[in-house]
């Protein structure tokens, strides 16, 4: 099971698992807690009834809709450690009102809490003070929400469509999370998990030319994480025709989230052809992390051909990043066989660095010669 922890201690996280009862369920959340639950329809249009809510008083509250989620399952909760996510996992709670719980976030396929929840839906949550919307919040339907005693407006009848179409409101908005105003922060990563064709549009959008570089990065990060194979066609037109670096820099990670199999050969193409010697390295670190032997090929031809003893260098690193020590007798046989002595030199050091007895053999019998 795959676990990410915020290491920036993100605002609390998580939520309701609701429906209780098929049929009650869309009408009446069952684990909304300390909250003053209203439903409202929102047949007459999402964008309408989330204004006229907003217009109709100063005093803050919160709006929430469920809508499907696309690909992978995450599990966005809020726990005070990982002891507690471990004794009581899809149970956690969090606090709109407070900040003082972890994120967790935890992508596991077809998870336990996939299977509670029986659902794969994710709730958008905005917060209304002085008739202005001024926050966003996601989170899944397995986890209980506490609204500290605020109004909940608990909207039905929302399509998938106008979700998105409300959330790229606030990508740009520089009166919106004023935090995130230059990334698109949470809007753009609300919008990516949304299982609906205009959340891929809306990601094209913003990671094309004339956006700022670092919304483009995030919006390049959800193609690859949540979007599936449309999402690495998108990438792959990126890596092969993008005029920044930088940028072409953070698709080799964006494309190291993709799940679709021929992203592995797209990193290995960059790895060995992109202009950049920044590129090509950070490609190497990637495909070390994500393909394993598979991956070796690769970094083995950078280590040997290519013209920039950085790259090499960082081709050596990628070798420590392989999976179960799987890279120590390739940097035994660059420590021992490599022309060019910073690279052996490298190779020494991280192999110095390991635990692996076989690392420990071989720089004995350097050292006793």
């Amino acid at each position: 099971m795959e676990r990410r922890v915020s290491g920036s201690l993100l605002p609390a996280v998580a939520l309701f698992a609701l429906f209780g009862a098929a049929a009650a369920a869309a009408a009446q959340p069952a684990r909304f807690a300390n909250a003053r639950l209203e439903t409202r329809p929102a047949a007459g249009g999402l964008e309408k009834t989330v204004r006229a809510l907003a217009a109709g008083s100063d005093a803050p509250s919160w709006v929430a809709w469920p809508v499907p989620t696309v690909g992978r399952n995450h599990h966005m909760c809020c726990y005070g450690s990982l002891d507690d996510l471990d004794s009581s996992p899809c149970s956690g709670r969090c606090y709109l009102e407070g900040e003082n719980r972890h994120a967790v976030v935890i992508g596991n396929g077809d998870s336990d809490c996939r299977d509670r929840s029986g659902s794969a839906e994710m709730l958008v949550l905005l917060r209304l003070e002085g008739r202005a919307v001024g926050r966003l919040r996601t989170f899944s339907t397995d986890c209980t929400l506490d609204a500290g005693g605020l109004p909940v407006f608990w909207l039905t009848d929302v399509r998938s469509s106008e979700s998105v179409a409300l959330l790229e409101g606030f990508v740009s908005d520089p009166a919106f999370d004023r935090k995130h105003k230059d990334n698109g922060g949470p809007a753009l990563g609300a919008i990516a998990l949304h299982d609906d064709p205009r959340a891929d549009a809306a990601l094209e959008k913003y990671v094309a030319p004339g956006n700022p570089e670092r919304m483009r990065k995030q919006a390049a990060f959800w193609l690859g994480n949540a979007r599936g194979r449309r999402g690495y066609e998108v990438l792959k037109s990126l890596a092969a025709k993008e005029e920044s670096p930088e940028l072409r820099r953070n698709l080799t990670f964006a494309l190291s989230q993709s799940d679709v199999p021929e992203a592995i050969e797209t990193l290995i193409t960059m790895a060995r052809h992109d202009a950049s010697s920044s590129v090509r390295g950070q490609a190497l670190f990637w495909l070390a992390q994500k393909a394993g032997k598979k991956a070796a090929p690769a970094i083995e031809d950078a280590i040997r051909d290519d013209p920039e003893t950085d790259v090499k260098k960082k081709a050596v690193f990628a070798l420590t990043q392989m999976p179960g020590d799987e890279g120590v007798p390739l940097l035994i046989g660059v420590a021992r066989n490599n022309k060019n002595p910073a690279v052996r030199k490298q190779a020494i050091f991280w192999l110095g660095q390991s635990k692996d007895p076989r690392a420990l053999d071989f720089i004995e019998k350097i050292l006793t010669k």
